[in-house]
């Protein structure tokens, strides 16, 4: 009888020992690196060059993992209309040549060895110069408000927006158009200054909304199409 207890504890000490033997150790979470600063072209530049020189400051990796990043060179700033697009690349500069009196828009991100990306930066813009030109474009409008794809309660929307011209002179002036079609074709601010209308929206809709961008001087830059919904 002895013996059996003393069998028993023995195996019961063994088996609590060796419980744990077999886990494996939980590998550390991966995070992304930091989001890239873009250095050059500064934003709203202009450049009197059209071989332009990129450059943006280095990303940071917890992991001490290798980071390679994407920089993307487009006509819109919603990067539909890309014209340079350089992926996984190590340098933290590179060039292109574009063509001349045109605005850019250009962003970067940074993606880690195991594949997780950052954010892209915020997204510069600059103007190319062309030969005896007295007057540019506008840059393209910047949504503000409200968020692409967002939903508002209520009767009434406010929209927001930035925009910008290389030639700092310049009176901007706004056009903007709303509805419930796309592209939207009903002008609903004529000319005005400020950077904000408001504008009456029904209940469960589709709303998609422009701005057209005018200086003084009879350029005109036409924003691309934002949506929202109604509930």
């Amino acid at each position: 009888m002895k013996n059996f207890i003393y069998l028993s504890i023995i195996g019961l000490l063994f088996t609590a020992c060796g419980s744990g033997g077999g886990d494996d150790p939980v590998a550390p979470a991966n995070t992304a690196p930091t989001v890239p600063a873009l250095a050059s072209p500064a934003d709203n530049k202009l450049c009197l060059d059209n071989t332009v020189v990129f450059q943006w400051n280095q990303s940071s990796d917890t992991e001490k993992d290798a980071v390679v990043y994407q920089i993307q060179v487009a006509k819109d700033n919603g990067f539909t209309q890309i014209v340079s697009n350089l992926d996984a690349t190590s340098n933290l500069t590179n060039t292109a040549t574009l063509d001349k009196n045109t605005a850019y828009y250009w962003r970067v991100k940074a993606t880690d060895a195991k594949g997780l990306a950052s954010a892209y930066t915020a997204t510069y813009k600059f103007y190319t110069a062309g030969v005896a030109v007295v007057n540019h474009l506008p840059f393209a409008p910047a949504l503000t408000q409200p968020l692409i794809n967002s939903v508002l309660t209520g009767t009434s929307a406010t929209l927001g927006w930035t925009a910008s011209d290389v030639d700092t002179a310049d009176v901007l002036s706004y056009d903007v158009y709303f509805g419930t079609a796309n592209p939207p074709t009903v002008k609903v601010s004529d000319n005005i200054t400020g950077l904000s209308t408001t504008v009456a929206v029904e209940p469960t809709k589709q709303c998609f909304w422009r701005v057209v961008v005018k200086d003084n001087k009879g350029g005109e830059t036409i924003g691309q199409v934002w949506k929202f919904k109604t509930n």
